[in-house]
């Protein structure tokens, strides 16, 4: 697989430190990694206006005159499926992470073996993200990524898929529940819905992220609960 991975700290010293863990760790699982060092915030920007398409950033949080959780708040807001990992000496900033959907939080001086682990997840996310739903519509073949769907419904004899566009097939739901994977979770006879996107559920409705708010049938509270809990 390859990667292209930004490391962005201010300090020339952890960067250095940072990149020798990073080219370990790639020799080790056999990943190819394009790397691009960035001694600020606005530095990356700069370079993330010309080349969009980074997968993983390693970024310290204190930074001059832009901070790292700023920066990563601006890429997020285009970019749903980079890794963001924040590598600093000041834990201030934790719940902030979250807001940008962080995959980790490591306080310096970080390890070796807590560096892998969070790489491993990030590449294991970066693996997800690639898997596409295929449809065939009006005599062609649409790919959708699964990071991308919402949630699927049926009205009669047709599912309807929400994503960035919704798309209608006649094809039973259960085809499309073996098809998909572990993020999903199959709610009553008539939905599927990406555990990703769920913020909020009752005993009567969930909330999704971008607004949606959907029935929930009854008795799929509990079940929904623990497969969310299960999932993060």
């Amino acid at each position: 697989m390859f990667c292209r991975v930004a490391i962005c700290d201010d300090s020339a010293a952890d960067l250095e430190y940072v990149l020798t863990i990073l080219n370990i760790w790639a020799g080790k699982k056999g990943v190819s990694v394009h790397v691009e060092q960035f001694s600020s915030a606005e530095a990356f920007l700069f370079r993330y206006a010309e080349e969009k398409s980074f997968d993983i950033l390693l970024l310290d949080i204190e930074m001059g005159k832009m901070d790292g959780v700023t920066m990563a708040k601006r890429v997020r807001k285009e970019n749903e499926t980079v890794q963001i990992v924040f590598i600093t000496g000041y834990s201030d900033y934790i719940a902030e992470g979250y807001e940008v959907e962080a995959l980790h939080y490591l306080m310096k001086p970080v390890s070796q073996e807590k560096l892998f682990s969070v790489l491993d997840r990030a590449l294991e996310k970066l693996k997800q993200n690639e898997r596409c739903l295929n449809l065939e519509l009006y005599g062609e073949m649409v790919r959708i990524a699964f990071y991308e769907i919402r949630y699927l419904n049926v009205h009669q004899n047709y599912v309807t898929i929400h994503a960035k566009k919704d798309y209608t097939v006649k094809r039973p739901l259960g085809e499309f529940e073996k098809e998909l994977d572990n993020r999903f979770f199959r709610v009553g006879r008539a939905m599927i819905l990406n555990l990703k996107y769920i913020q909020r559920v009752t005993k009567a409705e969930v909330f999704l992220s971008e607004g949606t708010v959907l029935p929930l049938p009854r008795g799929a509270y509990e079940p929904l609960n623990r497969a969310i809990i299960s999932y993060t």
